[in-house]
C-alpha cells in the first residue's frame, strides 16, 4: 500500500511540473506581442523572384532535356551504366538511407533561416505559402512525368524511376534559398541537393540521368512557386494592412501533449 501511494505522488509530482513547465512557455510567449512568437528577419519586401523572365526556363528546360534524352539514348544508357557499376564497386552492399529525410531541409530551411537571423526576402508566411505551392508543384509534375516515361528502376522492376522525386524536391528548396536569401545561401543549398541527388545514384535508387532532370523539375517548380506568389497573395487578402497572423504555442492537458497554434486574421 504504501509503495503504492508513493508511486501515485511521483505520478502526480511530474504531472504537476510538466504543467508547470508549459504554464511558463505559454506565459513567455503571451508576454510578447504575437507576431514576434518567431523573431523573423525581413528587412523589406522584395517581390524580384516573383518576376517572370524568359531566362528563368533555361536551365530547368536543359536540365529536363538531358533527363529525358538518357532514358532511351543509346550512348547516353551506357553512360548510366557505367556509372552505376563504378558506383557498386565503390559500395558493395553498403547503402545509406539518409537521403529519404535530408531531401526536406532545404525546403525547411527556406521557411525557418528568416526566422533566426539570416535577411529573407519575403515574411514568415509568404515563405510557408511558397515552399507549399512548390512542393504541390513539384510532386504534381513529377508524378505525372513518372506515369508517361515509365522508366524502370535499377534496382527493382518498378516503372518510375524518371525523374528522381527526391533529388526534385531537395532543388525546390534550393532554388527557393537561392531566391529569398541570395546567392552565397544558394550556393550552399544547391551543394547539398547535389549531394541528394548522388545519394539516389549511391544506393541503387535511380539512374544518373533521373536526377539529372530531378533537379531541372525541382528548379522549374520553385519558379512555378514564386510567380503565383502575387496570386496567392490577392487570394488571402495579404495586401490588405490588416492582415496579421500569430503563432504561439499550445499544450494540452489531457495527454501531456504540446503543439503550435497559428493564426491568421485577413
Amino acid at each position: 500500500m504504501r509503495a503504492n501511494h508513493q508511486s501515485r505522488n511521483l505520478c502526480l509530482t511530474a504531472s504537476l511540473l510538466q504543467r508547470g513547465v508549459a504554464v511558463c512557455v505559454m506565459l513567455a510567449a503571451l508576454s510578447q506581442p504575437a507576431a514576434a512568437a518567431f523573431r523573423d528577419s525581413v528587412p523589406a519586401i522584395d517581390d524580384t523572384p516573383c518576376k517572370f523572365r524568359p531566362q528563368q526556363l533555361i536551365a530547368p528546360a536543359a536540365l529536363i532535356t538531358v533527363g529525358a534524352i538518357g532514358v532511351s539514348n543509346d550512348w547516353f544508357v551506357d553512360l548510366k551504366n557505367d556509372w552505376r557499376d563504378n558506383l557498386y564497386d565503390w559500395r558493395g552492399d553498403h547503402r545509406f538511407h539518409i537521403d529519404d529525410y535530408a531531401q526536406y531541409l532545404p525546403v525547411a530551411s527556406n521557411v525557418g533561416l528568416g526566422l533566426v537571423g539570416v535577411p529573407a526576402r519575403h515574411p514568415f508566411r509568404e515563405r510557408l505559402v511558397v515552399s507549399a505551392t512548390g512542393y504541390v508543384a513539384m510532386q504534381t509534375i513529377v508524378s505525372v512525368t513518372k506515369h508517361f516515361v515509365n522508366e524502370k528502376r535499377p534496382d527493382t522492376n518498378g516503372r518510375n524511376s524518371f525523374p528522381s522525386g527526391h533529388t526534385a524536391m531537395a532543388f525546390v528548396g534550393a532554388e527557393m534559398i537561392r531566391k529569398e536569401y541570395g546567392n552565397t545561401w544558394g550556393a550552399g543549398a544547391y551543394v547539398f541537393a547535389s549531394g541528394i541527388g548522388f545519394m539516389r545514384t549511391y544506393n541503387d535508387r535511380h539512374w544518373l540521368n533521373d536526377v539529372i532532370g530531378g533537379a531541372g523539375f525541382g528548379i522549374l517548380a520553385a519558379n512555378i512557386a514564386y510567380w503565383a506568389l502575387p496570386l496567392e497573395r490577392r487570394i488571402l487578402h495579404w495586401d490588405s494592412e490588416s492582415a496579421e497572423m500569430s503563432i504561439l504555442p499550445v499544450y494540452n492537458a489531457d495527454n501531456n501533449g504540446f503543439g503550435i497554434a497559428l493564426t491568421a486574421i485577413f
